[in-house]
């Protein structure tokens, strides 16, 4: 007969009965082993544990054994000997553990024997799949949770990247407080901004969100970052003005996005304020919303203006606007994420309920993030990014916007 690899004990007093068994499982190509006590089985569980165990002990034996092989994590099915008649004796062997039961009369039994055996292994076999499945199952968990912790970790260093990135908020320049305000949706931000002096009387302020989210959205944060930084260094050394002209300081991101081959775009409001002359000068790649601007005592409203998205098209224009600053001013610059939390049905009723909150004295940073509950949203929709100009003269209360 064709050998195989199961391994059966046979724990029996009657070493006669014991082997009559052993003879019979030997020619069906089993590995069998025999002794004589539970006791003696229990101490051969350290070195080997077998497939299936045939058993002619009292049920507290048998329960014995089943709660040792239950601690050892093993599906050992115990099949309990015996040549009594009695259903109650059979019933108390099940209970105690035992997984089938046979009559030791092997003789006059074997077919129904073989059938016992063929029962068992098929369930021997099954649980050992499941077994190692489950193991496969708890290894893949484990590897997906040390991925996640790793995951983890790069994000929040990333993080401590991009907040660096970020400039001092509450800052005067050239006569302008400038603060801002980021709220990523996800660990990183896929919005950025940025203002800077450029001159004695000129500030640069621009925000950008690129588009999708996570890490290669905020690689290209880390890009803006670095551009701005060049072009600024280019202007002290008298390489470049390209960052005097906020359309050429657009040229200059769309040729990075595009060198990178990242398959990312940007939408950016870059504006230029010149302070001694009273205007700001502005580029729109195609953001939205528009910043809003008001003045002291006058008008409220979006500014003007559209334009190409940035990191799409290989020779885009972009059009300049130029806006008198004669009134005391406060310009106040979004992403969309801050219509993503305005409840209103259509693009136009959010846009006109965030004109009415600015209009209405809600143009500080602290006065919009209380009126639309920013604190309290735990899982943001979109990264929301807000940046506040305002200038000085506009009154004293208005140097700051916490």
């Amino acid at each position: 007969m064709t050998s195989r690899t199961e391994r059966i004990l046979i724990i029996d007093s009657d070493e006669k009965a014991r082997s009559e068994l052993s003879r019979h499982l030997e020619a069906r190509g089993f590995y069998v082993t025999g002794c004589p006590d539970s006791i003696t089985a229990l101490d051969m569980f350290t070195k080997s544990i077998p497939d299936v165990i045939f058993a002619d002990l009292p049920t507290s034996a048998i329960s014995e054994l089943a709660a040792r092989l239950e601690d050892l994590e093993t599906f050992t099915p115990i099949v309990a000997c015996s040549d009594t008649v009695r259903s109650v004796d059979v019933v108390d062997a099940l209970r105690a553990g035992a997984a089938d039961f046979v009559l030791k009369s092997c003789a006059d039994g074997k077919n129904a024997l073989d059938d016992v055996i063929g029962k068992l292994f098929d369930r021997v076999r099954v649980n050992r799949l499941n077994q190692l499945y489950r193991q496969e199952l708890e290894e893949a968990n484990r590897d997906l949770r040390n991925g996640i912790a790793e995951l983890r970790a790069d994000q929040r260093a990333g993080r401590k990247v991009q907040l660096k990135m970020l400039p001092d908020n509450d800052q005067i320049l050239s006569g302008l407080s400038v603060t801002h305000l980021i709220k990523p949706s996800l660990y990183l931000s896929g919005d950025f901004l940025d203002y800077f002096r450029i001159s004695e009387d000129k500030v640069l302020v621009y925000i950008a969100d690129v588009s999708g989210h996570g890490a290669s959205s905020a690689f290209v944060t880390v890009l803006l970052k670095n551009l701005s930084n060049r072009l600024q260094r280019n202007l002290r050394r008298g390489s470049s003005d390209d960052i005097l002209y906020p359309e050429r300081f657009l040229e200059r991101i769309n040729s990075e996005l595009l060198d990178t081959g990242l398959g990312k775009h940007v939408t950016v409001f870059v504006g230029i304020i010149t302070v001694s002359e009273r205007k700001l000068r502005y580029a729109v790649g195609a953001h939205f919303p528009m910043p809003i601007l008001s003045f002291d005592g006058g008008s409220t409203a979006f500014l003007e203006g559209s334009g190409l998205p940035v990191g799409l098209f290989e020779s885009p224009e972009w059009e300049v606007y130029e806006v008198s600053l004669e009134k005391p001013f406060r310009l106040i610059l979004f992403s969309d994420g801050i219509l993503e939390v305005i409840r209103a049905k259509s693009l136009d009723e959010k846009e006109q309920t965030l004109l009415e909150l600015v209009s209405g004295g809600r143009h500080t940073i602290a006065s919009l993030n209380q009126a639309l509950s920013l604190d309290a949203i735990t899982e943001l929709p979109d990264d929301i990014a807000i940046v506040s100009v305002t200038d000085i003269l506009a009154g004293s209360d208005n140097t700051s916007s916490k």
